[in-house]
């Protein structure tokens, strides 16, 4: 019987075959005390299996093809990362040996301690990296129990089910049943297990859990692979060896399809093919709207390394450096300014001339830096609302003035843009002007060599969208970060799924703030650029190029698709449409009509 799963749609195309299940090692844990007299041999258990796993992802890193996406790389430098953390070491050890837990159930019991840290964290993209450390528990569970990684089991299960499998109306639809495509389904897939995807069948991969900017959603959209994440019970609800259909444009998965469901998603997955095909032509095509307006298409990026697939993308320079990546996963230990100025003048080089924007550290009482147990949690009734960004800068002038002083460094290799976030008082933007000053003065009693930069401020929360026109005194541009600037206008908690469903980055409130700001900066000749979802949303290219805005920064993996709707759009004559749209009770409608 045919009946569908729906979750979020992460990684576009469509992709058609049987399901290979991924079992969770959590799920199968055994709960015992142990003897005190036998701690020494659990918490060794525990550490030889860490080891083992540790070993597992340097092997990958060394033998990593040099086609592989680049953020794979970065993200098992992450899984590294956690994997040496004392905070999870440190609370086995507690558990094993105050508890007499056996090492499996310490494990999973510290797991879950520090997955709640990582549920109140305002940030959705620092919030889905509990996945990360899912995947790492579940990988020396693996070990622990001398099975093979989950991805390897599956194949392996896949492969048996291949020799006895019977013709069914679906094989003979596709007429290929010796060599019938596979489709993962799984509670979470690795970095690590997603590299093997280019040596495997797998068309495509369906998780129960995950968002989308889960670590597992950007390396589909990287390697370009259908993928639907958050379906909640999938991994339940699909057998073994069902067929399924993974609709990535939509987020649904289809199971038990019948032969003309089948032939008709057969229809849109080739269709899907020429167009990524048609698309791939468009990576050196200036972004120039019909009427001759020059759009630049700039790329997000987390770490240096990401440059290169901005760089492929067709990327005319990053229009925003997550530098906050570089402080995570340190157990404590800030990054250096010498580390830090090498890391920005890797991402300065990488883009090979063209400019970079930088954003100084936003990162604060919500996110995990050298806070190394649960109890600096305590106090942050709202951490969104807390010591964070600039704030959580200010408050640490020192720290601050490293990064200052990185950033001043590494602009003597290119051109560079400091942004700064969350900025909501004058006072703020004084005390910042200040501090950037004073790196410069102690450069040059240093007699380090830097380099000029163009100032710019996020326009993240309504107080600072209201008064654009004291920010354009102070900065050379503003970066409008739609994520963040939504929720707080909104009132709304992304993290609660409670309330999830009334974030609208088009509520008419939501898109007057935006519009005011790029009308702003306009009437006074000043950059203004969304670096924010809403950029890399084709659904919202139109209206945005209505608004005038004519810089949109945005993942790699969605520049071609906006860069075509830039091309077919004539800006002036969207100027009326896109007022009608936020004049409207309800500008979704139109844009859907549209």
């Amino acid at each position: 019987m045919t009946f569908s799963v729906h979750g979020l749609a992460v990684s576009r195309g469509v992709a058609i075959g049987r399901a290979v299940l991924v079992a969770s090692s959590r799920a199968d844990v055994s709960h015992y005390f142990i003897d005190p007299a036998t701690t020494n041999d659990e918490i060794a258990r525990v550490r030889l299996s860490r080891n083992a796993v540790m070993e597992e992802i340097m092997r990958l890193q060394h033998d990593l093809p040099k086609d592989a996406p680049h953020e794979i790389a970065a993200l098992l430098d992450v899984h590294l990362m956690l994997l040496q953390d004392e905070m999870l070491i440190s609370g086995v050890k507690h558990w094993i040996t105050e508890r007499h837990y056996n090492a499996e159930w310490a494990l999973t019991t510290q797991y879950e301690l520090i997955a709640r840290q990582f549920d109140e964290m305002e940030d959705a993209y620092l919030r889905e990296r509990k996945a990360d450390l899912e995947q790492v528990v579940e990988r020396i569970l693996c070990h622990m129990k001398g099975s093979a990684s989950p991805l390897q089991a599956a194949r392996q299960g896949a492969a048996r089910a291949g020799s006895s499998r019977r013709q069914s109306q679906q094989d003979l639809l596709l007429d290929d049943t010796l060599d019938v495509p596979l489709v993962l389904v799984a509670h979470d897939i690795s970095p690590a297990d997603m590299l093997q995807f280019k040596q495997s069948l797998f068309a495509g991969f369906a998780t129960d859990v995950g968002g989308r900017t889960s670590h597992t959603a950007i390396v589909a959209r990287s390697m370009d692979i259908p993928a639907v994440v958050g379906a909640r019970s999938a991994s339940q609800l699909i057998k073994q060896d069902d067929w399924v259909i993974i609709d990535g444009d939509a987020g649904v998965l289809i199971v038990d399809p019948s032969p003309i469901i089948l032939a008709e998603y057969g229809f849109k997955q080739r269709q899907g093919e020429l167009e990524r095909q048609r698309l791939n032509r468009l990576r050196h095509t200036p972004a120039l709207t019909m009427d001759g307006q020059r759009i630049e298409l700039l790329a997000n990026i987390e770490m240096p390394d990401d440059t290169l697939g901005a760089v492929e993308a067709g990327a005319v320079g990053v229009g925003l450096f997550r530098s906050e990546f570089l402080f995570m996963g340190r157990n404590g230990k800030l990054p250096d300014e010498n580390e830090q100025y090498l890391a920005y003048r890797k991402a300065i080089e990488g883009m090979q001339g063209m400019p970079v924007t930088i954003r100084t550290v936003d990162i604060g009482s919500d996110k995990p830096l050298d806070r190394p147990t649960a109890k600096s949690q305590e106090g942050h009734l709202n951490p969104a609302l807390g010591l964070r960004a600039i704030r959580w800068s200010l408050a640490d002038p020192p720290m601050f003035l490293t990064q200052l002083r990185a950033i001043l460094r590494a602009a003597a290799h290119g051109q560079v843009n400091l942004l700064v976030p969350m900025l909501a008082h004058a006072s703020e933007i004084r005390q910042t002007l200040d501090l950037i000053n004073q790196a410069r003065a102690q450069l040059d009693k240093r007699g380090f060599v830097y380099g000029p930069v163009r100032l710019g401020a996020m326009i993240e929360i309504p107080a600072a969208a209201l008064t654009v026109p004291v920010f354009l005194k102070y900065f050379d541009f503003l970066s409008i970060g739609t994520n963040d600037l939504t929720q707080y206008t909104l009132a709304i908690d992304r993290s609660d799924e409670a309330v999830a469903h009334l974030y609208d980055p088009c509520h008419p409130a939501v898109l007057r703030l935006v519009a005011d700001t790029i009308a702003e900066c306009n009437a006074q000749g000043k950059g203004v650029s969304v670096c924010g979802e809403m950029a890399g949303d084709v659904h919202m290219t139109r209206l945005l190029l209505g608004l005038g805005l004519r810089s949109f920064s945005m993942h790699p993996s969605q520049i071609l698709s906006v860069k075509q709707q830039v091309l077919r759009a004539d800006a002036a004559k969207l100027r009326l449409w896109a007022q009608e749209v936020l004049n409207s009770e309800d500008p979704s409608v139109m844009l859907q009509a549209s």
